[in-house]
C-alpha cells in the first residue's frame, strides 16, 4: 500500500456541486462500488460527507487507469483531479451533477471481501451488523444519526450556556440505593466486599449542587439501569440533565420547551410551536389510556361503565360490580380495515397487557351489525354505547372489561396504538409534543406489597396533597412532569422536596424507618438541614430524542456501539471471564460461570 506522499485533503465528498465545476481538488475516503465500462472507470468515494463519482479515462492517463482497475469495494484512497460536470446527471444523490477526473491516485489501504454490502437497503441480521458494527456505520444510513446526535449535543450545550446554566460532571462510582432498576457494582480493591454502583441517574448529586448554591447546572451524563432490555432500552444510555433553583414547574417547563424548539429548529428544519400543551396523568389515562399519548391520531378512550352497570352480560357486569371498568375505542370508517382473523389476533394482543379479552362491534356501510357481545345486551344498552362512541356507519367499537379500571385502560391504549401502526393512522414527520403532569406520587407495588415512588423520593407533593401522606396517601398528586413526543417520554422530571420535614414524612410514607432513611440517604438529608432553596429539574433520554429526530424505530441505530437484547457487546465480545488474579485483587470468588445465551 501507498503512502500519501505530497497529497492532503483539500475538499469532502458530498460538499461539492456543479458551483465547484473546475476547481483542481483531493479528496479521500472509501471506494463504495466501482465500474469498468472497457477505457473508462466509475468509482464511487464515500467520505464522512457522502459519495462523489470518480472517473478515470485509459486514453488520459495509462498508469493511474492501471492503478484503478484494481480497485475493490472499502479500499481507502486519496485522489486528486479536476471537477468537472457529469454528463449523465442524476438526482439520486446530492453531488449527482459533478464527477472528479483524476489525475492521481494513491491507494492507502486494501480490504477484503466484507461479510455484507457495505451499502443502504441490505437485510442483514442485527447479530452480524453488530459484530461488524465498523462497516454498518459506513453505510449512509446508519451513518447520519450519529451526525445528527452531535448536532443535538451541539445545540444542547449552547443554549443552556446562553442560559446560564453551568456544566458539571457527576461521579461515575456512587453509592447504591434501594429505589429503581437493578445497579450495576464495582468492586472496590481497596475496601474489599464494598461495592460502589453506576449511576442510574446524577439525581441526588444534581439536587446537592442547588445546595451547593450553583443555582442553575447541567450536563450530558451517561447513566446505567441493569434492566431487561428493548428497542428503546440499553444497559447504559445517555441523558440530558438539568436542575435549577427557586423555580415552580412553569419555570421548568418554559425554560425545556425553548430548548425543544431550538433543537428541532436547528437539526430538522421545523418549528414547534410553543407553550406544549398540557394533560394531567388523570386525563391522559382516560383518553389515551397511556401516561404518554400519541395524539397525531384520535381513536381516544370512552368510558361506558355507567351505561353497563346493570347488564345482562357477564364479562361486563362483574367487571363492573368489582369497581372496574367497561372502555371502548371506536376505529371510525375502519369496519372494512379488519378481517375477523385479525380482530381475533388483536385480542390476543390485548391479553399481554392482562386484559382477559376484546369484545367487537362492526357497523357495515349497508347498516348492519356483527359483533361478538351485543347478543347479551338489550338494544337499549346497544344503543347507549352507539350514542357514547359516536358510532356510524363503518366503524369498528373494540371494548375491554376489567375489574382493574388500569388495565382496562392499558389495554386499550396499547390497541389504539397497534391499529395506528397498522393502518398507518400516524406519520413520523408529524410531531406533537405535550407536558403530561400532576403524576400519582406513589404506585403500588405487588412485588414489594407497599406503596413505591412513582418518579422517585425526592418528587415533591401537589401543596394541596400533602395532607393526604397522613390519610391516604395513594391520592396524593406529584409535583412531576413527563415531555412527550408521539407517543414516546423524550424525558421527565419534577419539583424536588426542599424541606426536611416534608423529606422525612415522605420516607415514611414509603415505609423507610429512620435508621435506613439515613443509611440510605444521610448525606442528602444532612445536606437539607444546612438550608435548601426550592429546586426542579428534569432529564432528557438522549438517545430517544435522537432516534425519533431520526426518524428511526430503535435506540440502537443512534448509538455507536449498542448492546443487543443479553446486555453483550457483538463486536467486543464482552462481558468475559477475567483471570484468576484479577477476581483475587477484588476477593471476588465466581461461584458458578453458565453459558451466555444467544442474543
Amino acid at each position: 500500500m501507498e503512502t500519501m506522499g505530497n497529497l492532503r485533503r483539500t475538499h469532502y465528498c458530498g460538499t461539492l456541486r456543479a458551483r465547484d465545476a473546475g476547481i483542481q481538488m483531493t479528496v479521500a475516503g472509501s471506494i463504495a462500488k466501482c465500474r469498468d465500462k472497457g477505457g473508462v472507470i466509475f468509482a464511487d468515494l464515500r467520505d464522512t460527507t457522502g459519495i462523489l463519482q470518480l472517473i478515470f479515462d485509459d486514453s488520459t492517463d495509462r498508469a493511474v487507469f492501471e492503478k484503478a482497475s484494481g480497485l475493490k469495494s472499502e479500499y481507502v484512497v486519496i485522489a486528486a483531479g479536476t471537477l468537472r460536470e457529469r454528463e449523465a446527471k442524476t438526482d439520486k444523490i446530492p453531488t449527482g451533477e459533478v464527477e472528479l477526473f483524476v489525475t492521481e491516485l494513491r491507494v492507502l489501504s486494501g480490504a477484503q471481501t466484507t461479510p455484507f454490502e457495505v451499502r443502504d437497503g441490505i437485510n442483514v441480521n442485527d447479530q452480524l451488523r453488530l459484530k461488524y458494527r465498523y462497516l454498518d456505520l459506513r453505510r449512509p444510513s446508519m451513518h447520519e444519526p450519529i451526525v445528527v446526535r452531535s448536532k443535538i449535543a451541539k445545540v444542547v450545550r449552547d443554549y443552556y450556556d446562553e442560559q446560564h446554566f453551568v456544566e458539571i460532571e457527576t461521579p461515575m462510582l456512587i453509592k447504591s440505593t434501594p429505589e429503581g432498576a437493578r445497579d450495576y457494582l464495582v468492586p472496590s480493591r481497596v475496601q474489599p466486599g464494598h461495592f460502589y454502583a453506576l449511576p442510574q441517574s446524577p439525581q441526588l448529586y444534581k439536587q446537592i449542587l442547588m445546595l451547593s448554591g450553583f443555582d442553575r447546572y447541567y450536563q450530558i451524563v451517561r447513566c446505567f439501569r441493569d434492566e431487561d432490555l428493548r428497542a428503546d432500552r440499553q444497559p447504559e444510555f445517555t441523558q440530558i440533565d438539568m436542575e435549577m433553583s427557586f423555580v415552580t414547574e412553569d419555570d421548568v417547563m418554559a425554560m425545556n420547551e425553548g430548548l425543544v424548539k431550538r433543537v428541532f429548529r436547528e437539526v430538522l428544519g421545523v418549528d414547534v410551536e410553543t407553550p406544549f400543551r398540557r394533560m394531567p396523568y388523570s386525563e391522559a389515562m382516560a383518553r389515551y389510556g397511556s401516561d404518554k399519548p400519541d395524539t397525531r391520531f384520535g381513536l381516544e378512550l370512552q368510558d361506558v361503565t355507567d351505561v353497563l352497570r346493570e347488564s345482562g352480560f357477564a364479562v361486563f357486569k362483574s367487571a363492573v360490580e368489582a369497581g372496574g371498568s367497561v372502555r371502548l375505542i371506536n376505529a371510525k370508517g375502519l369496519a372494512g380495515a379488519l378481517t375477523r382473523k385479525e380482530i381475533d389476533k388483536l385480542g390476543e394482543f390485548v391479553k399481554t397487557y392482562r386484559a382477559k379479552g376484546l369484545a367487537w362491534m362492526k357497523l357495515a356501510a349497508d347498516g348492519s351489525m356483527t359483533s361478538s357481545f351485543a347478543k347479551f345486551l338489550s338494544e337499549d344498552e346497544i344503543a347507549a354505547i352507539k350514542e357514547r362512541a359516536g358510532a356510524k356507519e363503518n366503524d369498528l367499537l373494540f371494548v375491554v372489561a376489567d375489574a382493574n379500571w388500569q388495565t382496562a385502560a392499558v389495554a386499550l391504549g396499547a390497541l389504539r396504538c397497534e391499529l395506528a401502526k397498522r393502518l398507518g393512522l400516524a406519520k413520523k414527520d408529524d410531531f406533537k409534543l405535550l407536558w403530561v403532569t400532576e403524576f400519582p406520587q406513589f404506585e403500588y407495588s405487588e412485588e414489594e406489597n407497599r406503596l413505591v415512588a412513582m418518579h422517585h423520593p425526592f418528587t415533591a407533593p401537589m401543596d394541596e396533597d400533602i395532607p393526604l401522606l397522613d390519610t391516604d396517601p395513594a391520592k396524593v398528586r406529584a409535583k412531576a412532569y413527563d415531555i412527550i413526543l408521539n407517543g414516546c417520554e423524550l424525558g421527565g422530571g419534577s419539583i424536588r422536596i426542599h424541606d426536611p420535614e416534608l423529606q422525612t414524612k415522605m420516607f415514611e410514607a414509603l415505609g423507610f424507618t429512620e435508621e435506613k432513611a439515613k443509611e440510605q440517604f444521610g448525606h442528602l438529608i444532612t445536606a437539607f438541614s444546612y438550608g435548601a432553596p426550592p429546586h426542579g429539574g428534569l432529564a432528557y433520554g438522549l438517545d430517544r430524542l435522537c432516534m425519533l429526530l431520526a426518524g428511526l424505530d430503535s435506540i440502537r441505530d443512534v448509538i455507536a456501539f449498542p448492546k443487543v437484547q443479553n446486555a453483550s457487546d457483538l463486536m467486543m465480545n464482552c462481558p468475559d471471564i477475567v483471570d484468576d488474579k484479577q477476581l483475587d485483587d477484588l476477593s471476588i470468588a465466581v461461584t458458578r460461570v453458565e453459558e451466555t445465551p444467544e442474543a
